[in-house]
């Protein structure tokens, strides 16, 4: 079971977009508008407050150019919320997902089921995921047990059963925490989050998830 934003979806491919209405401050801009996308997440979870990730999104979209003050009119704002329908996938994910053909895969995202589905089929993944799972199932953001259990009930398995793949740390604490065997695809060679728990295999892409599982 893999997460979709920033595992198999590169969040940061709207840079080139971002670039086009702001020559160079595009990088600033997708970093802020990410970081605060998650903030907003864990913020409403909180607050008991859920809006789907479609809105999430905009509202952090709307925030990152009012802090780097950045004009952000409707059109423009339009034209960057459809680039997150067209995300690239990471370059070694369709390879990855071939060599996985022998089990059952599935996503378990914040994305709305709209979003995710345009993500799909976007990036050329129709038809690998047996489930495409949306918290929106649930009303609340990752990484509430909530979600973990949502994923455990949809497949009809064990949670022991499922493993889960992320590349962001603090999601796949969350799987662990609630029993979820994990591979955390560290990118960026990050430190771990100090939470408690650890990973059960480390990948420095989804290139090697293949013999992290047999290992």
């Amino acid at each position: 079971m893999f997460d979709a934003y920033g595992t198999l979806f590169d969040v940061h491919s709207v840079i080139s977009i971002c670039n086009q209405k702001f020559p160079g401050r595009g990088p600033a801009l997708s970093q802020a508008w990410r970081l605060k996308q998650l903030e907003y997440t864990w913020l409403r979870s909180l607050m008991g407050r859920y809006e789907d990730f479609w809105k999430v999104t905009e509202s952090a979209l709307v925030f990152a150019c009012k802090a780097l003050d950045l004009p952000c009119p409707l059109e423009t704002r339009a034209e960057l919320m459809e680039a997150y329908l067209h995300l690239q996938p990471y370059p070694e994910v369709p390879q990855a997902l071939a060599a996985l053909s022998n089990y059952t895969r599935a996503i378990l995202s914040n994305g709305s089921p709209r979003m995710l589905q345009a993500a799909v089929e976007s990036a050329g993944l129709h038809g690998i995921f047996s489930h495409v799972i949306s918290v929106d199932e649930v009303k609340i953001y990752k990484p509430s047990p909530r979600v973990y259990q949502l994923a455990s009930q949809k497949l009809g398995v064990a949670a022991a059963a499922i493993g889960f793949v992320s590349s962001n740390c603090w999601d796949i604490i969350g799987a662990k925490s609630f029993g979820l065997w994990t591979c955390w695809v560290n990118r960026g060679r990050a430190p771990q989050d100090e939470l408690g728990f650890a990973p059960d295999a480390l990948a420095g892409s989804l290139a090697d998830l293949a013999g992290a599982l047999k290992a």
